[in-house]
């Protein structure tokens, strides 16, 4: 018979016994549908000596849903304005060896919240730290975008200032991998003109709305056909904007001759080649031809 693995000897320990293990536990809480939560993060609830929440009203709603008992427990706030003074207090709970569950207020810790400094000074301080996976904006989006799903790049929200979110953006256009973006709904509109001017309106792209809700939208077409679509509306709820990598255009035969040019003026014929196939990203052997017949037409001056 197979041993368990961690996830599963850590879920039965805590039915049995009712207690979960020490050190800082970070559970996953559902973006949009309740029943969207694991039965591993239920079970963490049920046996944590200390719940901490970046929102402390969503979990215990969320807890009061699913039949998981506070009892002489309390819920602590855990956000990014009171991260530092809350930080001493939860480290020293987990020195006593005790049982600490940190709750993002919707999906995953970390991604976009205020988890990062908390799982570091846990790392830091030497004591445990579990992740239980479940419920990510971010995933549920690319998988309804239809966009490529084998290199995907987080970018979270855009910095406020125009010139800082130029920045980003100049830097995102060259990555080769699918982008995705967190933004408000008052911010959407300035939003996709930036990345129409910036990436171009013809990038395939899809914006997902309030998703796992009752008004659960996803919208997929070229960035300016949406900015145009979405011009007058007034749109509500949480918002996951993807957009696809740029699609490189093939190297003219222009392109070819001024990389020939610069490579056989410093390298040898067989580096020059090499060298500009690579920059380019064509078959050796097209480079190679192309070489040979710039070669030829200097050597034949009529």
């Amino acid at each position: 018979m197979p041993e368990k693995s961690d996830a599963q000897a850590l879920h039965a320990g805590a039915k049995r016994q009712g207690k979960i293990p020490a050190g800082l536990h970070l559970i996953a809480t559902p973006i949009g549908a309740a029943r969207d939560i694991t039965l591993h993060a239920l079970d963490l609830l049920a046996g944590a000596d200390m719940l901490l929440a970046e929102d402390t009203r969503s979990l215990r709603r969320l807890m009061e849903i699913h039949g998981i008992a506070l009892g002489d427990r309390h819920i602590l706030p855990y956000h990014d304005h009171n991260g530092a003074q809350m930080r001493p207090r939860i480290m020293a709970a987990l020195g006593a060896g005790k049982s600490v569950v940190y709750a993002a207020e919707a999906g995953t810790p970390m991604v976009a919240d205020p988890g990062y400094q908390l799982a570091r000074a846990t790392i830091a301080e030497g004591h445990a730290l579990h992740s239980a996976p479940g419920p990510s904006a971010v995933l549920a989006a690319l998988t309804l975008s239809g966009l490529p799903s084998d290199r995907f790049c987080f970018m979270g929200f855009l910095p406020s200032q125009t010139g800082a979110r130029r920045q980003v953006l100049h830097e995102a256009a060259a990555i080769p991998a699918t982008l995705i973006f967190y933004e408000s709904p008052k911010r959407i509109h300035r939003m996709l003109g930036e990345l129409c001017e910036v990436l171009g309106r013809d990038r395939q792209a899809a914006l997902c709305r309030e998703l796992t809700k009752m008004h659960q939208e996803v919208l997929r077409m070229p960035l300016g056909e949406m900015a145009d679509a979405l011009a007058d509306r007034n749109l509500k709820g949480e918002i996951v904007l993807l957009v696809d990598r740029a699609t490189e255009k093939p190297a003219s035969a222009e392109d070819l001759d001024r990389a020939l040019d610069d490579a056989l003026a410093r390298l040898s014929l067989k580096q020059a080649v090499a060298h500009v196939a690579a920059d380019l990203g064509l078959p050796r052997r097209q480079v190679y031809q192309a070489a040979l017949a710039r070669t030829a037409r200097k050597d034949d001056p009529s």
